[in-house]
């Protein structure tokens, strides 16, 4: 009887989860919080990576509590992608880490594409380009605006890497993860030497060897294992990416399978067996953490939009639930354009929030908070439809995230996306992942070489049937219009948003 532990360290707190393997239930939850770091300038987003330490103590030690100890088998760890962690020779946090949702590295992003010879070059060389959000351009910043503190740098990592790092004292990378680096050769799943160059020849000293998915990072260390009340032999998979490990938990192993999670950002991704590379490089080409491929669209506003919009109405969201469904489809003609913390598909890491279509009938709490779940699920469908020019076509699709939890925001997807949309019986998908993929580490390491992901997906990932939503073929007419609406607003006010990022001091 073996239980496997799923961690999930999100923006804003670690959860975990244990899954009974023999069962195929979620048998123990826990969730700590930790923090944003507050004052940084407009752009830069950063945390303390010994807050994401402390939480998932926190939860292990909680979930630990509820369980036989001596039944844990393996941890599995999903993190947030793409953001830094710089560490000196001796595993010391050098500064606080700059996140995926962190925009202040546009310069840094040019000088980078420069050297590797423009954006085609860019993609060629990497599978992607070189975008704010990722991992490359944040090292280049570091050594550009904090020369001392890179002078120290010997160690780089990205946060579940931390977290694979404090439970096992040892540094690794697994393809998944790394893969949204910008720093990998995607295709052949080698790091980049050209993107490493570009950066500091140095750099490829500093990354940890890249390992396949299935692999263990190793074993906790043995003053964690006492402090859990678990055994020193429990495993620590490779882990992944928050995406990659979503992926995992909602079955999305296998192609035809399409995943989108509706949380602080937004995503849709599905698993591919071979490479998936955007020549436009508005699709992330990323790895799976399961031995493929997992072509990625990312929005940066999702429920922080309709999380500040409830806010500023004074709704609950039962409140917010109530207004939506009450409201037409449409809005009665307005459309957000919800770039609230810039954006980067399309990528347009100036950009702003803009409401087009405010009249005596659509100023009004109801009408807006339908428009502002409207135009963050619009924001995502510009590149569903991406996706589908590259031949990664939906025909339902799995939500996770607090925008699963919605009904009305269930339907509205539906219609908007044009497909059948339905939610998961495990709604923490990323930390059912991390418990799947170390089930499948530790049937590796114990000799069962055939091991599958699927193996483990196919007995424990469920949908809900009861949170099916059906596409409404007028609403769909209405959105088509109204996505190309948004999609116009966008190109034409892109060029005024430096501009008025000035003029608002940013």
């Amino acid at each position: 009887m073996s239980l496997f532990i799923g961690i999930d360290s999100g923006t804003q707190s670690v959860k975990a989860v244990v899954l009974d393997l023999d069962t195929a239930k979620v048998v123990a939850e826990a969730r700590a919080p930790h923090r944003l770091i507050e004052g940084l300038p407009v752009g830069h987003m950063e945390q303390h990576p010994a807050e994401w330490a402390v939480a998932l103590d926190t939860v292990i030690l909680e979930v630990a509590q509820k369980i036989e100890g001596g039944r844990v088998r393996g941890i599995g760890v999903s993190g947030q992608q793409h953001g830094f962690v710089p560490l000196d020779a001796k595993g010391e946090v050098i500064r606080p880490a700059k996140l995926w949702c962190d925009t202040s590295t546009t310069a840094e992003c040019a000088l980078i594409t420069k050297k590797l010879g423009g954006p085609k070059p860019a993609i060629r060389k990497t599978g992607n380009l070189i975008l704010p959000g990722f991992t490359a351009p944040k090292i280049l910043w570091l050594k550009r605006h904090e020369p001392a503190n890179y002078q120290r740098l010997r160690h780089v990592l990205l946060p579940h890497d931390h977290l694979n790092f404090h439970l096992t004292g040892n540094y690794f990378m697994e393809f998944g993860d790394a893969s949204g680096t910008a720093l990998m050769d995607v295709r052949n799943r080698a790091w980049s030497r050209d993107a490493l160059g570009a950066i500091d020849k140095k750099l490829v000293d500093w990354l940890p060897p890249l390992n396949e998915s299935h692999a263990a990072a190793g074993t906790l260390r043995p003053e964690l294992a006492r402090k859990y009340g678990l055994s020193s032999d429990v495993v620590v998979s490779a882990g992944g990416g928050d995406n990659m490990m979503g992926a995992i938990g909602t079955g999305n192993v296998t192609p035809g399978v399409i995943s989108a999670s509706f949380g602080t950002s937004g995503t849709i991704y599905a698993f591919a067996q071979q490479p998936v590379v955007d020549p436009q490089g508005e699709i992330a080409a990323f790895c799976s953490s399961s031995g493929g491929w997992l072509p990625l669209l990312c929005t940066m506003n999702v429920t922080t939009v309709t999380e500040q919009v409830r806010a500023l109405f004074g709704y609950d969201h039962a409140a917010l639930e109530q207004a939506v469904a009450a409201t037409a489809a449409g809005a009665g003609g307005l459309v957000l354009l919800p770039y609230f913390a810039g954006e980067r598909t399309p990528n347009v890491p100036l950009g702003s929030g803009v409401l087009l279509g405010l009249n005596q009938r659509t100023f009004n709490a109801p009408t807006m908070a339908r428009a502002a779940m409207e135009g963050v699920t619009m924001g995502m469908n510009y590149g569903l439809r991406r996706l589908a020019t590259l031949g990664v076509r939906a025909k339902e699709i799995r939500v996770t995230g607090g925008g699963a939890k919605s009904a009305a925001w269930r339907q509205l997807m539906a219609d908007i996306f044009g497909v059948p949309v339905v939610a998961m019986v495990e709604d923490e998908g990323a930390a059912l992942g991390g418990a799947l993929q170390a089930a499948w580490c530790v049937a590796r390491r114990d000799g069962n070489a055939r091991a599958r992901i699927q193996d483990f997906t196919g007995r424990v990932v469920a949908v809900r049937e009861d949170t099916r939503c059906l596409p409404n073929r007028a609403n769909v007419a209405r959105y088509r219009e109204l996505q190309a609406l948004q999609d116009r607003l966008s190109v034409s006010v892109r060029e005024v948003f430096e501009t008025q990022r000035t003029l608002a001091g940013g």
